[in-house]
């Protein structure tokens, strides 16, 4: 896992432009001994190819594989921008991360870091941080961006006969997690659990949370409370607005009348379920050729060709976590860390699917701007 120190950051910065930040980034590997003189112009050259900008108000500069040869050692130097750079086409960036990489290392570097820079709302909190340390938290990952949320939170079939079972076994489950406390799982069981439709029912606290979580279960059988059907019940542990984007997620699958998928999934289902919204439409694996994965270059090709089309596009990297993001968001595409020989699932839902996906397989078997491998 990637270990920042505050070594590697340097705050209050400001540039007049992209380039003369790129610049600066680049002195400051230069500096810790990470590249060799001359770096930079591999990083101009990069950024003259295709932006680095990856969205929420970040960029990633980095060299060329002609410049790989003047990396040392794999790295990163990053500098805040509270004023913001602009980096052109109207974005701006407040955190621009260089990137000395000898070869695909950078791909593990760049998953640890869009996986938090992807949150939607991270954008301001880098703004306006004010310290090295609050930076490292997020980049990190220590200062939550995202609700806790797998599969150790999901208990399928309890032999529970009532709702206060059921929810003291769902706050229980965070409780065991070391997320909330005793005074948690009472706090929930008397506060009692709300229909939400569809048999599924909510249940929270904001008592004794010390970080933001959800869990779900289901009972053995189904049974009845207060003349409504009990089939599921999620639980909300919330000591800030971690968990809002999964109820969002679920308010969609409600909406739909699609509820019922959470009472037939298994564990891992039901986390993405609650995760991400999922498509219905036609579906299509692609293995990934370039030499060094996705990285920026490929990573932007591939984003610019799911963005021709008015067709929603998710992918999942059959070889990573099993995560479906948003095909047209860089940054979420470059978080699925996906490496030479990754086969990616894509799905599309819209008038003009089966086009970007005949579109986008071309395009990967044309190396994503690389050539063929």
């Amino acid at each position: 896992m990637l270990s920042l120190t505050s070594r590697d950051i340097q705050l209050q910065q400001a540039a007049a432009n992209k380039q003369e930040a790129i610049s600066a980034l680049a002195a400051g590997l230069e500096q810790q001994g990470l590249v060799e003189q001359g770096y930079v112009n591999g990083m101009l050259a990069r950024e003259a190819q295709s932006s680095t900008f990856l969205g929420n108000g970040i960029a990633i500069p980095h060299g060329t594989t002609d410049t790989r040869a003047l990396v040392k050692q794999t790295g990163i130097r990053v500098h805040h921008f509270p004023q913001g750079v602009d980096w052109g086409d109207g974005k701006t960036a407040y955190l621009a991360i260089g990137i000395a990489a000898k070869s695909d290392e950078h791909l593990g570097i760049l998953k640890q870091l869009t996986k938090v820079l992807s949150v939607d709302g991270v954008e301001q909190k880098l703004q306006q941080s004010e310290s090295a340390d609050a930076l490292i938290a997020i980049l990190n990952g220590e200062a939550q961006l995202e609700a806790e949320l797998d599969t150790s939170l999901v208990q399928l079939a309890f032999p529970a006969t009532d709702l206060i079972q059921l929810t003291a076994v769902a706050a229980g489950l965070i409780k065991n997690r070391e997320l909330a406390t005793n005074d948690s799982v009472a706090d929930a069981i008397a506060s009692g659990a709300s229909y939400l439709g569809q048999g599924l029912w909510l249940a929270k606290t904001a008592r004794s949370v010390s970080r933001t979580a959800l869990s779900f279960v289901t009972p053995a059988q189904a049974f009845e409370a207060d003349g409504q059907p009990v089939r599921g019940l999620l639980m909300v542990a919330a000591c800030n607005g971690a968990h809002l984007p999964h109820l969002n997620v679920l308010a969609q699958l409600l909406y739909k009348q699609q509820a019922d998928k959470l009472f037939s999934a298994d564990e891992e289902k039901v986390v993405l379920l609650l995760s991400e919204e999922q498509l219905e439409g036609n579906s299509q694996v692609f293995k990934i050729r370039n030499a060094h994965g996705l990285h920026a270059r490929p990573g932007a090709m591939l984003v610019s060709v799911a963005k021709k089309f008015s067709a929603n596009v998710l992918v999942k990297n059959l070889h990573g976590d099993g995560k479906v993001v948003n095909a047209k968001s860089l940054m979420k595409v470059i978080a699925l860390g996906v490496k030479q020989g990754h086969e990616l699932e894509f799905t599309v839902q819209g008038n003009d699917g089966d086009q970007a996906l005949a579109a986008i397989g071309q395009a990967i078997a044309d190396g994503l701007g690389e050539g063929r491998a």
